[in-house]
This record gives C-alpha cells, structure tokens and sequence, in this order.
C-alpha cells in the first residue's frame, strides 16, 4: 500500500509533476535547434510574407506562430534573418558561428509558456489514471495503457486548446488583455464557447490516436526489457530506447491525421491573423480535398522529418521522466528507512544509520 501523499509508483503528486516538468525543460532543448533549423531552411526556400503562419514545434507541442514582417522590413525577426545554407548541418555551423548559440533556441521561451503545463498534466495524468485502473508493472492488461493514454492526452488538448488560440490572437494583433477581454468575449457571445476550440477536432483525432499506440507500445516495450534484464525498474537506456521505438510506431501509423492537423492549424491561425471571413474547412472536408488534388499519398507527407522529430523527443522525454521518477522514489525509501530507525527500540542507531547511506549508494 502506497504511504500518505504517496501514489502506489512510490511518489508524491508533486514530485511526478516536478519530474515530468524536468523531462519537458530538457526535451525542448534538445528537440527545439532541429525545429529553428527546419524553419530557417524553409523561409530560405519560399521567405515569409506578412501575416502568414508557421508551425514551431519544441519537442512537446505544435504552436501556430505568425509572420508580423515581411522580408522587406529594416528589423527581420529570427525566421526571416539572411542566411545562404546549403543544407541541415551548414546552416547548424552558420547559426552557431554567425548568430551565436543561443539564436538556436529562438522563439522557444513564449512557446514554454504553454507547452510545460500541457506536458505536466499530461504526464500526472496518465500515471494516475493507470493506477486507478489497477495497472501494475509487468502485468499483460495492456488496455489500461491505452485508455489511460487517451484520456489523459484528451484532457490535456481540452485544458490547452482555448489558450492557444488566445496566445494566437495576442501575437497576430498586439492586442492589451483589456483588449484581449473584449475579444475573447465578442468571439464567445457570436459563435458561443465552442469557439474558442476551433482546432480541437484535428487536434484529438492526432493527438489521442497517438496517445493510445505510444503508451500501448511502450508499457509492452518496457515489460519485455525488464523481464529480459531481470530488473524491476527500466534502466536509462531502456527507457530511452523503448520511448523512441514507441514514438516511432505512432508517428508513422497516424501521420494522416497530423497532415491534417497541420494544414487545419495554418488555416485558422491565417483566418485570425489576415481577417479571413470565409469558414474553416472542416476536417473531413480538408482531407478529401487533398485527396483529390494530390492523391493518397498527400496523406502520408513529411513522414521522415515527421520521425526524425518525434523519436528523439519521445526518447527523451520518457527517458527523463522515468528517470527523476526513480530518484524520487529511492529518496522517499530512503527517508521511509530513516524515520522507521527512530521506532526501533534495541537496536544500535548509529549503525543502522550507516547501513542505511550505504544501501542509498549502491542503489
């Protein structure tokens, strides 16, 4: 049985947030230099216009951002700064050289803002949900796994939806929160609540499907390490590995439905930022327009840049997640250990004691 404030994995509730918080911080920096790099490329390919939209991926989330100048302007912002690459690790080195290391993070610090919380109620989500569920390590019911997946992941796109939309108008118009206030209030009064979840539709049918597979994936991915290595917790590695492999296999399997979503993003954060007035295409209708303009095959587009994006940053971030959630697990045995020496009567304390710091080294 789990201890008072303790989850049955052995954690606080705080601490599992302190360590999917932790994961989030470290994949974004890993993960987000590959997204600068892919953007810079394209604008070099096709520059920016005014007004138009991008996807800016840091690992944990897509965000919509939006083209306030146009390549024409005294001040460039950092996706339409000049550049003249010749591929992937060129532009690397030039950014680095010319731009300084820090520019490979460009435009991450507003898109944490968001992508952090997300990721934190995500995570604390599902764990408590599996173990709601009855899910234990090593046992073959890997239904929980999925549903537990997809509610949380649910949950997650429920609780964001509305602020991405809001950081959206707020970064196309430099509107003040007064203004923002009115704003939020017109949209609600002429197109009700269900308005401020435009993009939620194309966003659940990626973001759940995915859910479903990865978790599946890597609770069975992870069970068959841990019996094949006789061990009770997945090492580093392991975890590494497993996430990768998992992150994989749902990438590939629902890449439609993040085509979808994708072009779904860049025509409503367009409508916000260009005052479009025509209605967004529904999701139905958006793909069977791109199957009929370009064929099947323009559902399954951007598959490698697709992996090479997901894999790490699923690796990574389960990765540390698993990991601070082991550290915090053998500081809580061993303060458990500790404060059960104060009840021992008869027993030589100090060596106890000492037992005990030796047990917490070999760990």
């Amino acid at each position: 049985m789990a201890r008072r404030g303790q989850t049955n994995s052995g954690i606080t509730p705080l601490q599992q947030m302190a360590a999917s918080c932790s994961g989030a911080f470290l994949t974004s920096l890993f993960v987000t230099p590959l997204d600068v790099v892919k953007i810079r490329l394209q604008a070099q390919q096709k520059p920016f216009t005014k007004g138009n939209c991008f996807l800016y991926c840091n690992g944990l989330m897509d965000h919509i951002c939006v083209c306030l100048n146009g390549n024409g302007t005294a001040t460039k912002p950092w996706y339409s700064a000049p550049g003249k690459f010749r591929g992937t690790l060129d532009a690397f080195i030039q950014i680095s050289r010319h731009e300084g290391l820090r520019s490979l993070w460009s435009g991450l610090p507003p898109t944490l803002i968001m992508a952090v919380p997300a990721t934190v109620v995500y995570f604390t989500a599902y764990d408590n949900l599996k173990e709601a569920m009855g899910f234990v390590p090593g046992s073959k019911n890997y239904m929980v796994p999925v549903v537990a997946g997809s509610i949380a992941r649910m949950f997650a796109v429920t609780v964001i939806s509305p602020l991405e939309l809001i950081r959206t108008k707020m970064q196309s118009k430099k509107l003040t929160y007064q203004e923002l206030k009115s704003c939020i209030r017109s949209s609600v009064q002429s197109g009700g609540v269900l308005s401020l979840y435009r993009g939620w539709g194309p966003t659940v049918l990626r973001d759940v499907p995915f859910s479903a597979l990865y978790w599946l994936n890597y609770e069975f991915l992870k069970s068959q390490l841990c019996e094949a290595y006789h061990t009770e917790e997945p090492t580093l590695f392991m975890s590494f590995w497993a996430g990768a492999s998992s992150g994989t296999i749902a990438a590939v399997l629902t890449l439609p439905f993040d085509v979808i979503k994708t072009h779904r993003q860049i025509e409503l954060g367009e409508m916000e930022t260009m005052l479009r007035t025509t209605q967004p295409s529904s999701t139905w209708v958006l793909m069977r327009r791109l199957w009929v303009q370009s064929g099947p095959t323009a559902l399954f587009a951007g598959l490698t840049p697709r992996v090479v994006k997901v894999a790490p940053a699923c690796a990574i971030m389960i990765s540390c997640y698993e990991g601070f959630k082991s550290f915090f697990r053998r500081k809580n045995e061993q303060k458990k250990r500790a404060s059960s020496l104060t009840y021992s009567p008869g027993v030589n304390r100090s060596k106890q004691i000492k037992t005990s710091k030796d047990e917490g080294l070999q760990v």
